[in-house]
């Protein structure tokens, strides 16, 4: 499974919040690091967080606002073609990725298969 770029899309909403939390925390060139990993019921989840530098073998989407999303090797594959979302309802808000290559995910949403 090989990626040379890899094609994520970052929504407005979530590219606001991004950059909301990121100033909140006085980060000034935020780059947000999306990873896929193993575990969870479903054998893979999601991990996001801040990170200080890009890595050579990363894929880099460049959000508004400056944001820039860092998407390592392993993950690129798994996560092609995602979107990252910041959804508000009636519990909060949070972030979601709608992942066309996950075939099925567990009940509580935060882990997923690959076919």
């Amino acid at each position: 499974m090989s990626v040379q770029t890899v094609n994520f899309i970052v929504t407005e909403s979530a590219a606001k919040e991004i950059k909301r939390i990121a100033d909140e925390n006085q980060i000034e060139n935020p780059i947000l690091r999306v990873r896929v990993v193993p575990g969870g019921c479903s054998g893979f989840q999601y991990a996001m967080g801040f990170d200080d530098e890009i890595a050579e073998n990363d894929r880099v989407v460049e959000a508004e606002n400056g944001v820039k999303i860092a998407i390592d090797e392993f993950s690129a594959p798994y996560i092609n073609g995602a979107v990252l979302d910041y959804v508000m309802d009636f519990m909060g808000g949070g972030f979601t990725i709608k992942n066309p290559n996950a075939v099925s995910s567990c009940g509580c949403g935060s882990s997923f298969s690959c076919g």
